[in-house]
């Protein structure tokens, strides 16, 4: 008796196991499609917010429409043709042997090792004239890598837009970064100044918004020096001459027309 029993309840766990597997492989099969469908419209969300396009009472597919995607090659600081924008992965690319860049120690402030030689771009015209540009960027910070867009205006300088979409920072510390007051302050800012050098920076402390340099600084999150240095980092990174900075240079000679 004792050993029918024993048998009968494994029979009977084996096939709840497997009928619960099943289950779970039907749903994740089936919800695939619908999943995708959420993270393209959460990153086009958070394009449009980096932007300050987005509106809650318009749909996103709507308010994207307005947006053109395209790809740029940082060999060659400019447009590439080669891949289809709308279903590029650039954090695969950045896996990928063959299209894949290593960053050389010295100027790997962001802390990425390695990026796509390609990246995706998003640009909004005024007619044939460019008004802003959404740049993705990346980089480390005290406990994760920082997964953000930062937008552009028509100077190429001007931050219309700073945030962060993605990252594992300390909640009410580095997770300040969420913060809407703390990502409205870039607003305004200039990453380069008239002559050309990069000035921008997070401080550790409060802007002095007297100073002559204000309009280069953002304000440092207390208690989270790591993490404010990771993002002055990965700007530093990713609008320096290892970035976007020679596709910027270009664009910027041909008149930001298109």
């Amino acid at each position: 008796m004792s050993r029918d029993s024993t048998t009968r309840v494994l029979s009977v766990a084996f096939l709840l196991c497997l009928v619960c597997s099943i289950l779970v492989s039907a749903a994740a099969v089936g919800l695939s499609d619908r999943q995708a469908r959420n993270k393209v419209e959460e990153k086009r969300k958070n394009i449009l917010q980096a932007a300050g396009l987005y509106r809650a009472d318009r749909s996103i597919a709507e308010q994207y429409a307005q947006i053109e995607p395209r790809i740029v090659d940082l060999k060659t600081a400019w447009f590439s043709t080669d891949i289809d924008a709308a279903t590029f992965d650039s954090r695969a690319a950045a896996r990928d042997p063959q299209m894949s860049h290593q960053i050389q120690g010295n100027l790997d402030v962001a802390g990425i090792k390695n990026r796509s030689r390609y990246q995706d771009i998003y640009l909004v015209r005024d007619g044939e004239s460019l008004k802003q540009i959404i740049l993705p960027v990346y980089g480390k910070g005290l406990w994760s890598t920082m997964y953000g867009f930062i937008s552009l205006a028509s100077d190429l300088s001007t931050v219309n837009g700073f945030a962060f979409y993605e990252h594992g920072e300390t909640p009410g510390l580095g997770g300040e970064i969420d913060n809407p007051n703390w990502k409205k302050q870039w607003q305004g800012k200039k990453i380069y100044d008239e002559s050309g050098s990069m000035r921008i920076e997070v401080l550790k402390g409060v802007v002095d918004k007297k100073s002559p340099d204000a309009i280069y600084q953002a304000d440092g999150l207390a208690g989270a020096t790591l993490t404010a240095r990771g993002v002055g980092n990965l700007l530093h990174y990713w609008m320096g001459e290892d970035g976007y900075r020679p596709f910027l240079e270009k664009l910027k000679e041909q008149g930001v027309k298109l």
